[in-house]
């Protein structure tokens, strides 16, 4: 695991990749149960035959949640991160199935100073979720408020 990274060093045109992670079975019947997406697409895989999927399809926002989940497991906001101001442009490129194996790609797009408080800044970075093919399923960019070096 890398350290966190403060704003000061973060620069445009960084880029971080993750490690990757399969998507079990588990983890979308798991997910559509407990925020109720208890619909046909994701629980019924005769339904998903039906329509040209063999295996188990998981939510986009299931796959935004897992990518987010693989950028804090870098360790890169350990101790810097103060908050996830947004994101924006979420767009699902491609399904993405139990067994797929995930990984993301974050390029920093934009680093900016608070002048309100000085003990802080965003970085702002465009995050692409690739499978084991190298296909691009989602993407979104991300706007993080984070410490400063001498404020830790």
């Amino acid at each position: 695991m890398q350290s966190g990274i403060p704003l000061e060093d973060w620069v445009v045109g960084q880029k971080i990749t993750t490690r990757g992670r399969t998507i079990a079975e588990t983890d979308i019947v798991n997910y559509v149960n407990t925020v109720g997406y208890t619909e046909s697409l994701f629980l019924d895989m005769e339904y998903l035959r039906e329509k040209g999927h063999d295996r188990r399809m998981a939510p986009a926002l299931l796959t935004a949640g897992i990518a987010d989940a693989l950028i804090i497991q870098t360790g890169i906001l350990h101790n810097y991160a103060v908050a996830l101001l947004g994101i924006d442009n979420l767009v699902a490129r491609a399904p993405v199935y139990a067994g797929d194996t995930l990984r993301v790609e974050v390029e920093v797009n934009e680093t900016k100073a608070s002048t309100s408080r000085p003990d802080r800044g965003v970085v702002a970075s465009h995050q692409r979720v690739i499978n084991q093919t190298g296909e691009v399923v989602l993407e979104y960019d991300v706007k993080r408020m984070v410490l400063r070096e001498k404020s830790v």
